[in-house]
């Protein structure tokens, strides 16, 4: 398999690209399947790209993707209270936090909250209408 088979008509995952260039990924994984509850992730290989709106953007267009395509009742993902820029794109997409697992990330000597977001599907149509 070649990287191309990787990344082109996957369903669980998508490039992200930027002027014609690969900056990241965006995905999805069954946390429980038969009762649907779905995670996605982000990945924006390089800092130069971050704060510019492109996580925002390209979750809200995979968040709708997700809607339109599986039978959700809520999607959401899983970060850490130190990826501030993370947790102020899901409350821009309407998300709430739903659960704070309190330190148990440790990074640089330092221990971090694990957070929760998520969104239901009613709670994205509201906002879309």
């Amino acid at each position: 398999m070649d990287d191309t088979e990787l990344w082109v008509d996957q369903e669980d995952r998508w490039a992200i690209e930027v002027d014609g260039r690969f900056v990241g990924i965006v995905s999805y994984y069954w946390e429980d399947k038969p009762s649907k509850w779905l995670e996605m992730g982000i990945i924006l290989y390089q800092s130069k790209n971050w704060g510019k709106g492109i996580g925002t953007r390209v979750l809200k267009i995979w968040i709708n993707h997700l809607f339109n395509t599986l039978p959700l009742r809520r999607v959401g993902f899983t970060t850490w209270s130190g990826n501030k820029r993370m947790i102020r794109v899901g409350e821009k997409l309407g998300m709430k936090m739903e659960a704070r697992i309190r330190k148990v990330r440790y990074y640089n000597e330092h221990y971090y909250d694990s957070i929760r977001m998520g969104l239901l599907r009613e709670e994205w149509e509201k906002q879309e209408d």
